[in-house]
């Protein structure tokens, strides 16, 4: 084969590194766990063995909040179907209207729901590329060095349609240099990254005045664990989204509920072209019933100052955490902590180590990070203890002695 391939993603080679750090794992019996929740906060695997998840997205811990669940059965009852299974643009339940009403009356914005982020990600980023958002012109399009891989997936896909590239993390100078270039520049990345720490809005948004700057975010990990409404760390600078911002979100994280979605600009004139040709927004299906009736329970809370409490109670928990470990992201109000080891090895050794003592956390290696970064990552609830988070925080540091004194772990 003479044309050259590979040029956004390298899916064999990804496996070629990244496998025998899975395998490890499975063998560490730290995948394929089937467990059931038997208290707030603590499951039982297939082994009958307890712990705590340590590595939930549920940052506020509505996921097991019974007012979510009883409102997720209440609509199943009341819609009279588990799921209507025809696209819908054409037709689709009454209550995923009323939802995503509320949605957007709540985050100030228009907002679709999706069955997952991935979903509204693949769904609106090729249209962007396309120059669909805006009036036909296509972009030079920009994907951050650690943008999330539900956002590189479609690299490919927006090859076909503009120019591509990738820029080192975070970096603002780059992104400039390229608006100074190119008659317009879109740039995308996470808002909340999910090995920690967050994008820089702020410099961002000075870009999208000064150039207008087109800006794409995935913001799951932050919405409702962040903001006066939960509206997630980016909106906090841009409380009025601009036509050429957009915002993936997930109701499954701190939400609590499924699915996923996008957020536009009250003011954006594409949003017919969005629901027309974007993906799963026409041909696939929506959030179900459950789902709905979930979400609406969800942002109930959202609306009074019990949020706030779950909020406090998270970054309460946060700087518990920092106090024991000086992570690379200690001091950010973002849930997501990674603990630095020095292989993928003892990263696995380490999170089999502190599963036996009870507690579960993931073991993250390439090419969920860089091949040069390996440790567990960690995240913080609002429905932890002190005693949860100091009992981890000692298990961790006993297993990392130990890993310490075995012979040399050999990085992959």
């Amino acid at each position: 084969m003479s044309e050259k391939i590979n040029n956004y993603i390298n899916t064999a080679r990804s496996v070629e590194i990244g496998n025998p750090s899975w395998a490890l794992a499975q063998i560490s019996g730290l995948t394929d766990l089937s467990i059931r929740h038997v208290q707030r906060g603590r499951m039982e695997d297939q082994n009958g063995h307890s712990f705590m998840n340590m590595c939930s997205c549920s940052y506020l811990g509505l996921e097991v909040d019974e007012r979510l669940a009883q409102r997720a059965a209440d609509y199943v009852l009341s819609c009279g179907t588990v799921n209507l299974p025809t696209s819908r643009i054409r037709i689709r339940l009454k209550e995923l209207d009323e939802l995503e009403d509320r949605l957007s009356a709540h985050f100030d914005c228009t907002a679709f729901t999706a069955t997952s982020c991935s979903a509204g990600i693949v769904a609106s980023l090729p249209l962007l590329a396309a120059g669909m958002f805006t009036e036909g012109q296509r972009p030079f399009l920009i994907f951050d060095k650690h943008a999330h891989f539900a956002l590189n997936q479609v690299k490919a896909i927006c090859g076909d349609e503009t120019q591509v590239v990738t820029c080192n993390h975070n970096d603002v100078d780059f992104i400039e240099d390229m608006c100074k270039r190119y008659p317009l520049v879109a740039y995308v990345a996470d808002g909340a990254y999910s090995m920690g720490g967050n994008a820089p809005v702020e410099k961002l948004l000075m870009l999208q005045d000064k150039y207008g700057l087109f800006l794409y975010f995935d913001d799951s990990h932050s919405l409702s664990a962040y903001g006066e409404k939960g509206e997630g760390y980016v909106r906090t600078f841009t409380p009025e989204l601009n036509p050429r911002t957009i915002l993936v979100y997930s109701l499954a994280k701190a939400f609590g509920a499924n699915g996923g979605g996008i957020f536009m600009s009250n003011k954006a004139n594409y949003h017919q072209v969005f629901r027309r040709f974007g993906g799963p927004m026409s041909y696939s299906q929506y959030v179900n019933p459950a789902t709905m009736g979930a979400a609406m329970a969800s942002l109930d809370i959202h609306k009074t100052g019990e949020l706030a409490t779950l909020q406090d109670r998270l970054n309460s928990n946060i700087r518990l955490f920092d106090s024991v470990f000086a992570t690379d992201h200690a001091g950010s109000r973002l849930p997501i902590r990674v603990i630095p080891l020095e292989s993928p090895d003892m990263a696995i050794s380490v999170s089999e180590g502190v599963f036996k003592r009870g507690y579960y956390s993931s073991a993250v290696f390439f090419p969920i990070v860089a091949r040069n970064k390996s440790g567990l990552r960690v995240m913080m609830r609002a429905d932890m203890s002190s005693s949860d988070i100091l009992g981890f925080c000692s298990a961790v540091k006993a297993e990392i002695e130990i890993a310490s004194l075995l012979p040399k772990f050999a990085n992959i």
